[in-house]
């Protein structure tokens, strides 16, 4: 099980400041399962604006934190980025379960389904404090 520090993050990922929302994969058997973290705090700029007084994660930016997580693990998968981008296919099943807060720690669990360039399926679920947080079924289509 691989580690992915930040540095490697913005090799696999085009995602920059503020929207690049993995901070760190500590797990990643490279074909499988990854399993990613997003350590929130209340300087989030989507914190600001949602909502004033009681600051909540939005749940399309759990999806997308998800999805990046996939991004890193469909690119080892497929032997590194090469160019190639991940874009959304399709996102179903989706479910929300609690809210994510500031000084949460969201940690992200992928599980391939199935592999294709052409079309990708993973399902992701997203975690704090052990807690199910959000999951999805996502799916992806390859870009160069």
């Amino acid at each position: 099980m691989s580690v992915i520090e930040t540095h490697e993050i913005l090799n696999i990922l085009p995602h920059r400041y503020p929207f690049l929302l993995v901070d760190r994969i500590i797990e990643c058997d490279h074909e499988k399962r990854i399993v990613g973290i997003k350590n929130l705090t209340f300087n989030e700029s989507f914190f600001q604006g949602h909502f004033p007084g009681r600051p909540v994660m939005p749940g399309v930016l759990q999806m997308e934190a998800m999805a990046q997580v996939s991004g890193i693990l469909l690119s080892e998968l497929f032997g590194g980025s090469n160019g190639r981008i991940f874009f959304f296919a399709a996102i179903d099943n989706a479910r929300f379960r609690r809210p994510v807060v500031p000084g949460d720690q969201l940690r992200m669990e992928v599980e391939v389904v199935s592999a294709k360039l052409r079309l990708s399926k993973v399902h992701a679920k997203a975690f704090v404090e052990n807690k199910l947080a959000s999951e999805a079924d996502l799916m992806f289509s390859v870009v160069r």
